[in-house]
C-alpha cells in the first residue's frame, strides 16, 4: 500500500491516479471529507488529516510500502520558515514512528542549497530531515512547472499582457508537466532505488516568449510579453497583494533562478516529454469548463 499526500494538488493527484492505474493499493491524505469521498469513489482509501498532525500521519503510514510527500507552500502565513519547519518536524517524525521504508519527496532544483533560494530552502530542510530518519529517500527535483501558466491566464486573456519575472523572456528553461512528474513519482514508489537518490526531472525547454506564443494561440489573441527588471520584482509582487515578507521570499526565488542556482545537480536525471502546448490547452479548457470565461 502506498500513501499519497497532497492528493488534491496537481502532482499528488497524478501520483495517486498513476498508482491506481497500475493496480496498486493507494491511501490518500486529504484535508476535507468531500475530497476523501471523491478518492474513495475512485478506489482509493482516504484519511482526512493535516500534515502537521504527526500522530495522525503516522497512523495513516503504518504498514505502507512507500510514502509520497510534498511541502505545501502557504503564502498567507506570518512566517514561512516557521510554517515549513513545523510541517517538516511532523512529516519526518511520522516517518520514524511508522518506520516507513521508502519516501518519495516532491523537491526542486536548488534544494541541495541551504539558503538563497526563497521558499526552496524549506525543501532543503525537508530532504535533510528525511535523510536523518533512516528511510530510503527519493527526492524528485524539477524546475519550472508548465502549469505555472495558470497563474497568468486571466491577466493574459483580459489584458493581452504576459508578465515575466525576469530581465529577458528569451532564455529557455526546462518545463515539466505535472502529469509527467506524477508518473515518475509513481514509478519510483513501485520500484524503490537502493540507496536513495536525488533525481532531476527534466522536461522540454521553452523560453517565456515561446510559452506566451503558445498561450496566445490557445486564447486566440496575440500576447505582449512584459519582462520585469529585477529591481521591480518585489514591488510588483506587493502590488499584486502579497505581504512584504512573502514578496521578498518570492523575489529571492526568482533571483536564484536567474542566477542558475536552481539548475539540475542531482545524482541522475530523467527526461519527460509532454509539450507545453498540451498543458496550455488543458488549462484553458479547464478554465472554460468552470464557467469563469464566457
Amino acid at each position: 500500500m502506498y500513501v499519497i499526500a497532497g492528493a488534491t494538488g496537481r502532482v499528488g493527484s497524478a501520483v495517486a491516479r498513476s498508482l491506481l492505474a497500475a493496480g496498486a493499493e493507494v491511501r490518500v491524505l486529504v484535508r476535507r471529507r468531500t475530497d476523501a469521498d471523491v478518492w474513495e469513489a475512485r478506489g482509493a482509501q482516504a484519511n482526512v488529516i493535516a500534515l502537521d498532525d504527526r500522530t495522525g500521519v503516522a497512523g495513516a503510514l503504518k504498514g505502507c510500502a512507500g510514502f509520497f510527500v510534498l511541502l505545501p507552500f502557504d503564502l498567507t502565513v506570518d512566517d514561512l520558515e516557521a510554517h515549513a519547519d513545523r510541517l517538516i518536524a511532523s512529516i519526518a517524525g511520522a516517518v520514524v514512528d511508522a518506520r516507513v521504508p521508502h519516501v518519495v519527496v516532491l523537491s526542486s532544483g536548488g534544494a541541495d542549497l541551504a539558503a538563497g533560494t526563497g521558499p526552496i530552502a524549506g525543501l532543503h530542510r525537508l530532504e535533510e530531515a528525511l535523510l536523518a530518519t533512516g528511510t530510503t529517500m527519493t527526492a524528485l527535483r524539477s524546475g519550472h512547472f508548465q502549469e505555472k501558466v495558470a497563474d497568468v491566464l486571466d491577466v493574459a486573456r483580459d489584458s493581452g499582457v504576459y508578465p515575466v519575472f525576469a530581465a529577458t523572456a528569451d532564455v529557455a528553461h526546462p518545463m515539466v508537466a505535472t502529469a509527467d512528474l506524477g508518473a515518475v513519482a509513481a514509478e519510483a514508489l513501485l520500484a524503490p532505488p537502493d540507496p536513495g537518490e536525488a533525481v532531476d526531472v527534466i522536461g522540454p525547454a521553452y523560453s517565456e516568449q515561446e510559452v506566451a506564443a503558445a498561450l496566445g494561440v490557445a486564447l486566440g489573441r496575440e500576447l505582449h510579453v512584459a519582462p520585469l527588471p529585477r529591481d521591480a520584482w518585489q514591488g510588483a509582487l506587493t502590488d499584486a497583494g502579497f505581504r512584504p515578507h512573502i514578496a521578498e521570499a518570492l523575489a529571492e526565488l526568482y533571483r536564484a533562478d536567474e542566477q542558475g542556482l536552481l539548475a539540475p545537480r542531482g545524482d541522475r536525471s530523467v527526461r519527460v516529454h509532454t509539450p507545453v502546448e498540451t498543458t496550455i490547452d488543458l488549462l484553458v479548457a479547464a478554465r472554460s469548463r468552470r464557467g469563469s470565461w464566457s
